[in-house]
């Protein structure tokens, strides 16, 4: 475990946040005044359970605990990661350098969790993130589901990102480690990441593996995700799979669709045991990770005809999981996120009515023509 994340582990965000504002309790959230601006009604929310908090009025910002001591006391990452530490004894190695003794791996957490946290505080604060918060707004997602997967902004800068870590004791060679630095062949080094909408991918246990990330333009690709490193394996990720462990035992169902946005949206609707594949491709380390907490498994990948393909592709995955694999048919044109924002009452309904794998395929042999989406609109 890296620093970041052994401190943020130690403290609780309820107590930290509860010594500057006077918070009322409000269910399974508690509730104040927002401190950053003045108001008459509470429209500032902490979450426990999320370790996180969120200002519903002026501010329209949040974050975790160290974004809070940032924001309060105007220090930057750095300053308020010494604060917290201190508060819970956790000593911070000389010049913030990753702990002697710790392997690869767990260097690469480390440094993923310090580009996280910049690249979402810039998301919520800086003025060039302004774009990435349109974009989100015109996608209806909501501030508080911004702070649930700690979405980010990476500048339009050649070395943003690695002056900032550099500055704090990591070196060259761990960011390029985790991906987040691109070598050339001279051994010169920029950020991988520029201008774009940053989506961190967790692991079930919560650590940061690596990062999406998507164009705020019509430029290509329209998405870039971290290359192959000691803890990112693209084949083998399921996002949002952190989120959504808990629903999917709890329901004993897990729902596999594309992309962010379509993750993003359905837990932002209660559709809490939804993850997505990384791509139209689902494969034999993603359903061997789902494996250790369901065996039913439905997939609502995009009705096109790679999403078609795709789904085709999957029937094999029967016999992995010795189970019924089910295919929730989507309307024509539309992909998960766009029917859960429009008429979430349909994307239940198309779970209830999703057809088993194999009937789909007897049905493509005999029709191979024959689209695998329904016409109807939403």
């Amino acid at each position: 475990m890296g620093v970041i994340d052994e401190v943020k582990q130690k403290l609780d965000i309820v107590e930290v946040i509860g010594e500057h504002v006077p918070l009322t309790k409000a269910g399974r959230t508690f509730r104040a005044l927002c401190p950053f601006h003045s108001e008459k009604h509470p429209s500032f929310y902490v979450y426990p359970e999320r370790q996180s908090w969120h200002c519903f009025g002026a501010c329209n910002t949040g974050g975790d605990v160290f974004s809070f001591i940032m924001k309060k006391q105007g220090v930057d990452f750095g300053e308020a990661l010494r604060l917290l530490a201190d508060r819970v004894g956790v000593t911070i190695p000389s010049r913030l350098e990753p702990e002697t003794g710790k392997n690869e791996r767990e260097k690469v957490y480390q440094v993923n969790a310090a580009a996280a946290q910049y690249f979402h505080n810039l998301l919520l604060n800086a003025p060039d993130g302004e774009k990435a918060r349109n974009y989100l707004a015109s996608r209806g997602v909501a501030p508080e589901s911004v702070t649930k997967f700690q979405l980010g902004f990476s500048p339009n800068s050649w070395e943003a990102l690695k002056q900032y870590l550099v500055e704090r004791g990591y070196a060259e060679s761990e960011l390029v480690a985790a991906g987040l630095l691109i070598e050339r062949e001279a051994g010169e080094t920029h950020d991988r990441f520029r201008n774009k909408l940053m989506f961190p991918i967790f692991d079930m246990r919560g650590r940061i593996t690596g990062f999406g990330a998507r164009v705020l333009d019509d430029s290509l690709p329209k998405y870039l995700n971290s290359p192959q490193t000691p803890v990112f394996d693209k084949s083998s990720t399921l996002y949002g799979i952190n989120l959504a462990t808990a629903a999917i035992r709890q329901q004993d169902r897990a729902v596999i669709v594309e992309g962010y946005m379509d993750v993003i949206t359905a837990h932002q609707n209660g559709f809490n045991n939804v993850v997505a594949s990384m791509g139209t491709s689902l494969t034999e380390k993603q359903v061997g990770a789902l494996k250790k907490l369901t065996k039913n498994v439905m997939l609502a990948l995009d009705a096109d005809a790679a999403g078609g393909e795709a789904t085709l592709r999957a029937v094999s995955y029967e016999n992995s999981l010795n189970a019924e694999v089910k295919v929730i048919i989507l309307p024509q044109g539309k992909d998960p996120d766009e029917v859960i924002r429009e008429n979430a009452q349909i994307w239940q309904r198309l779970q209830e009515e999703a057809l088993p794998i194999v009937d789909l395929s007897l049905i493509h042999i005999s029709e191979p023509t024959r689209p695998l989406y329904i016409s109807y609109a939403v």
